[in-house]
């Protein structure tokens, strides 16, 4: 049964969680901020849907605390937009809060897929740090993992060659959400812009086909 919260209407703002080692300037985020500030007449005069991009630390622990931070500041129902590694960040939030979310190619049990980049180092392209991931990346991602999922919160998004992740693990793990299969969609999840109506659909928003334009989109 759903959250309360969940059928209360429209998405009271829109929270965008960015993938690993990506940014909170990265294209799918500017889309997600291009598409809040285009939404048609229903909006007060004057006013955008509110929207958070927030950039997540590479520690999950710490990056769940900053998207739950940015989530407090969005009203009582925001909409919950993650991708890869944000796509499991935004489950998590969902399940604690009772939110609705979209997950983009989500990452599925990410505690085993960090446990084969132990002791690998990272350069993150938008912020220049460099990390390198630790058993605590795991043991933080392990502790997060939610026991079961609530699928009405979700609109699942998965391209069908995604060149990082096995797409039919979260067609598995999400079974029973709505989801939408792009043919041939890689990681980056390239056709997003044609999704954004969907997305923002899932979160009560009207949003007209092509009005946002597609910008490249290479990252996760």
């Amino acid at each position: 049964m759903l959250n309360d919260r969940h059928a209360l209407g429209r998405a009271s703002g829109v929270l965008y969680l960015h993938g690993f080692n990506s940014g909170s300037d990265s294209p799918k985020a500017q889309l997600m901020r291009m598409a809040c500030q285009a939404l048609p007449e229903e909006t007060p005069r004057g006013a955008t849907l509110p929207c958070e991009t927030p950039q997540l630390s590479h520690r999950p622990d710490a990056a769940f605390e900053q998207a739950e931070a940015s989530l407090a500041l969005l009203g009582p129902r925001p909409l919950i937009v993650g991708s890869s590694m944000g796509g499991f960040l935004a489950t998590c939030l969902a399940e604690r809060h009772g939110l609705p979310a979209v997950a983009i190619n989500p990452a599925v049990r990410p505690a085993r897929l960090v446990e084969a980049w132990e002791g690998q180092g990272f350069v993150n392209p938008y912020t220049g740090e460099s990390f390198t991931v630790e058993s605590a990346h795991r043991d933080a991602l392990e502790a997060l993992t939610p026991k079961a999922i609530t699928p009405p919160h979700y609109l699942l998004l998965l391209g069908t060659r995604d060149e990082t992740l096995d797409c039919r693990d979260a067609f598995v793990a999400y079974r029973g959400c709505r989801t939408i299969l792009h043919p041939g969609g890689d990681h980056g999840f390239s056709a997003m812009a044609d999704y954004l109506p969907a997305i923002f659909a899932h979160g009560g928003w009207p949003l007209p086909p092509g009005r946002i334009t597609a910008i490249d989109l290479d990252d996760a």
